[in-house]
């Protein structure tokens, strides 16, 4: 027998020290399941099988290596994930084996420093200790030791110190995932030269500063370029212009600054702008019409002015997010034929005019985000014909008129969400939504975030719709409604919703949400009825006195204004 498979068998666990296989000489591959039964009765043995791959999975309870990999020599894979392995890493394993291509350690127990084999080894090339407890420096001499490295995951650990100057010897390497780590200092020159294969580089996440790239620049062959979360500072740098594979360009919550460089337009393969939180200032460039491809528009929390171009409405737009900036223009001339469109932000801005008539052109539409700008008129019918739409924030504007009817039909649902985790709001009245929006370049799932108050875009590419977001991916949102912030992570556009029409000059009765309190509808002084503590009369109206009526008690009878009726069926 060559090939054991026993994975998926919940009825059958093979012992850990696999003493009952010693004797089957030819067993060339197993892949099966281990309980966590002792082998010191076997410490002595050997087995006479040399395995080329093993697959093991189950669950050790701080245990250690199966003793019988301490006698492997021919082993080309080795997948030893989700194990709860503790220990240092097993150098031995990689010197034992010189033909080893594939080792997978992610998400054990493994801590201490990460050292490296006592020989050069040629053949590794992918190698993923991510999710595990890993400290000290990234080995200095990590290019030099794993030369033929492909993929490399080192993400969530805690590693410290500088970005080893060695990754440059490892001219194979197509992917290099460290975030999630304590690094500090400035991307090395001699990497950005010499990594001349990368396609994905994720330093998401860690303490690293300076400019992003020097103009001795090579990564030509980015595809995906994470480099949010850290300190880095100056311009989005001219040399990422020599991507024109680029996808993916994650550069939020750093301290960048100037203009949004004109010839990212140009590359025509983006699909991704995530950007906010940083100083970036200017218009939106007019080349960014040319982005047919652009899923995702993130450039909130800067310091963006002018208007949105015109002719800007990518095909397969999913979501914008220009919240908390200076732009301005009216709102019917923003994203229009944009039928995958999922979330519209445009809070905190200068935007004019009023909600268009077509808005249910949008038919995936579930977040409608315009809180704080001068948008006027009426709320318009069309709203209803928006069957996807979870949560609706208008509060802040001058809008007048009725509340549609069919608004009574949004609620703030319990129903099937997983809740990772209630939390507090600290920042103040929180007026919409903040939420946390992670992403994983290789296999590593994604781990929700710290609370952020301040942001207001709620992320969600794992929705009910069109699009089927990529494998190994996780997003967590953190929805907060007035102050209180919920955590949902998985499918959740199905089951969140929200409504906030405060500060506004709407009027008559309060249609019976079911959820809603009356902060929702606060600052409308012509609304009447529940949750609102002024009281309808039969007719459905209520009177306000101005503030002229209080300076003049004997002021006109006109002065008086009343709310006319609406008729809820």
């Amino acid at each position: 027998m060559e090939i054991l498979i026993l994975s998926n068998n919940h009825f059958f666990q093979i012992p850990i020290s696999l003493e009952p296989l010693f004797n089957l000489s030819k067993l060339k591959i197993f892949d099966g399941e281990i309980c966590t039964e002792t082998e010191s009765h076997y410490n002595s043995l050997t087995p006479k099988f040399q395995l080329t791959s093993i697959s093991l999975s189950g669950y050790i309870d701080g245990g250690t290596f199966p003793k019988f990999l301490y006698h492997q020599h021919d082993l080309m894979d080795a997948n030893l994930s989700h194990l709860n392995l503790s220990g240092q890493f097993p150098n031995w394993l990689v010197e034992n084996n010189t033909n080893l291509e594939t080792l997978l350690l992610t998400n054990n127990s493994l801590f201490e420093s990460f050292r490296m084999p006592i020989h050069s080894h040629q053949h590794l090339v992918i190698l993923d200790v991510s999710n595990n407890f890993f400290q000290g420096h990234i080995p200095v001499e990590i290019g030099t030791y794993l030369p033929g490295l492909i993929e490399l995951n080192l993400s969530r650990n805690a590693f410290n110190g500088s970005i080893p100057s060695s990754f440059a010897d490892m001219q194979m390497l197509e992917s290099l995932d460290i975030s999630y780590n304590q690094l500090t200092g400035e991307i090395p020159e001699r990497m950005a030269t010499g990594c001349f294969s990368l396609e994905i580089l994720a330093l998401s996440n860690n303490s690293l500063q300076g400019h992003i790239f020097s103009k001795k620049f090579n990564l030509t062959n980015l595809m995906r370029l994470q480099l949010d979360g850290n300190n880095f500072s100056g311009e989005i740098p001219e040399s990422l212009s020599k991507c024109r594979l680029l996808g993916g360009l994650y550069l939020s919550d750093n301290n960048l600054f100037g203009k949004i460089p004109r010839w990212l337009g140009n590359l025509s393969a983006l699909e991704d702008i995530i950007m906010p939180n940083n100083n970036l200032e200017g218009p939106i460039p007019i080349e960014f019409c040319q982005l047919d491809a652009l899923k995702i528009l993130d450039l909130s929390n800067n310091t963006i002015f002018g208007t949105v171009p015109s002719y800007f409405s990518p095909a397969y737009i999913e979501q914008v997010h220009l919240s908390k900036n200076k732009i301005e223009g009216r709102l019917e001339s923003i994203i229009h034929d944009s039928p995958y469109l999922v979330t519209l932000d445009l809070s905190y801005n200068r935007f004019h005019g009023s909600i268009p008539n077509w808005i249910n052109i949008l038919p995936q539409l579930n977040y409608l985000i315009l809180a704080h700008n001068y948008i006027k008129g009426e709320i318009p019918v069309q709203l209803c014909q928006l069957k996807e739409v979870q949560l609706i924030d208008l509060s802040h504007n001058n809008l007048s008129g009725h509340i549609p009817p069919c608004l009574v039909n949004t609620s703030l649902s319990e129903g099937h969400h997983e809740a990772v985790a209630p939390t507090s709001c600290s920042c103040g009245r929180a007026s919409g939504y903040a939420s946390s929006y992670t992403k994983t370049a290789l296999n590593a799932t994604a781990t929700p975030t710290s609370s952020s108050c301040g942001r207001g875009y709620p992320y969600a590419r794992d929705y009910v719709g069109p699009r089927t977001p990529p494998m190994g991916k996780e997003e967590t949102v953190q929805f907060t409604t007035k102050n209180v912030s919920y955590y949902y992570q998985g499918r959740i556009l199905t089951s969140m919703s929200g409504i906030d029409l405060s500060c506004n000059k709407l009027t008559d009765r309060v249609a019976q949400f079911s959820t809603f309190e009356e902060d929702s509808y606060e600052g409308n002084p012509f609304l009447c009825g529940w949750p609102l503590s002024k009281s309808c009369d039969d007719n459905g109206l209520t009177t306000v006195t101005t503030e002229a009526d209080t300076e003049n008690e004997e002021g006109p009878d006109e002065s008086k204004m009343q709310a006319t009726r609406l008729h809820f069926k």
